[in-house]
């Protein structure tokens, strides 16, 4: 398959994918009001507690990461090659410079943040900086600047405001059948005891859904910044070469990250952590696979 036609691919199947997210919200808010209150009610709460989120991380959420990851701002003429080489891809993709962080770690990754190209950020760890060439480099760059391109971050927000709802709602769910304060639906009619049997199955697979569903947008997201990436560089094999030696090296884990922040950088920055759990799982391809795409286009 070919950059544009990566590109196209991976674009229709992140709609489809976040299509389905909210037809889950829909029937998890229409659920918990049907059985407490008003059907129409719980989607209005659903929706208002989601736009809360959503503005807490547009606000405070990169600054959150950066200093979770204790980045420091590249400065020169320490990281004299590293600002050029993100202010020459950035000319290139048609996008505001972002600035450019670094965080002192072994482990070879990289990051980009914030909801839009003006507000945006990328980091690099000093393991990256060591192990890669200058085309390696460049590959890696492109690939978070094409995350920023895209607005994949501000996408990526609002999936997590949708898993955050989601296991909200199902937690209360759960809580309120548990100690048996749910309301006079659930009590009045056998229709309302089937509607409290659905929410109590809702209420449990919810979370494990939306999480496969945040985990399989993520990946895709992956495949189109590659893709992206290889296009705007014009060279697919720099980034592939970086994918190579990242999979290969043997720091894997970067420290301070975590499950809630992993999606975000190019490599899995926990991989060590259940490495046998299977593909759908993960927040990133397999590595391989992505080097394969690469070769290929």
């Amino acid at each position: 398959m070919g950059i544009y036609e990566e590109i196209s691919s991976n674009k229709r199947r992140s709609i489809l994918l976040i299509f389905l997210f909210f037809i889950v919200i829909l029937i998890l808010g229409y659920v918990f009001g049907a059985i407490f209150f008003d059907p129409f009610i719980g989607l209005f709460l659903a929706l208002f507690i989601s736009i809360v989120f959503t503005l807490i991380s547009i606000f405070s959420g990169d600054k959150m990461v950066l200093s979770m990851m204790k980045a420091k701002e590249a400065k020169k003429p320490e990281h004299t090659y590293l600002i050029n080489t993100v202010e020459g891809l950035a000319i290139a993709a048609g996008i505001p410079k972002p600035k450019v962080y670094v965080v002192e770690e072994d482990s070879p990754n990289a990051f980009a943040t914030g909801f839009k190209p003006k507000k945006a950020s990328v980091t690099v760890t000093t393991g990256l900086l060591k192990l890669m060439n200058k085309q390696e480099l460049e590959g890696v760059i492109a690939h978070e600047m094409s995350h920023i391109k895209n607005y994949d971050i501000r996408f990526m927000i609002l999936v997590a405001t949708l898993v955050g709802i989601s296991v909200l709602i199902s937690d209360l769910i759960l809580r309120s059948l548990f100690w048996g304060s749910y309301g006079h639906r659930g009590r009045d009619n056998r229709a309302g005891g089937y509607i409290i049997v659905i929410g109590l199955v809702l209420a449990i697979i919810t979370p494990i859904i939306v999480q496969l569903i945040k985990m399989a947008i993520s990946r895709r997201r992956e495949f189109l910044a590659d893709a992206s990436g290889a296009m705007l560089t014009r060279y697919p094999m720099g980034l592939a070469d970086a994918l190579r030696k990242i999979g290969k090296d043997k720091e894997p884990m970067v420290r301070g990250a975590n499950r809630a922040v992993s999606h975000l950088f190019i490599a899995d920055p926990m991989r060590a952590v259940g490495s046998k759990v299977k593909h759908w799982f993960s927040t990133h391809p397999d590595i391989n696979e992505r080097i394969r795409r690469l070769e290929k286009m």
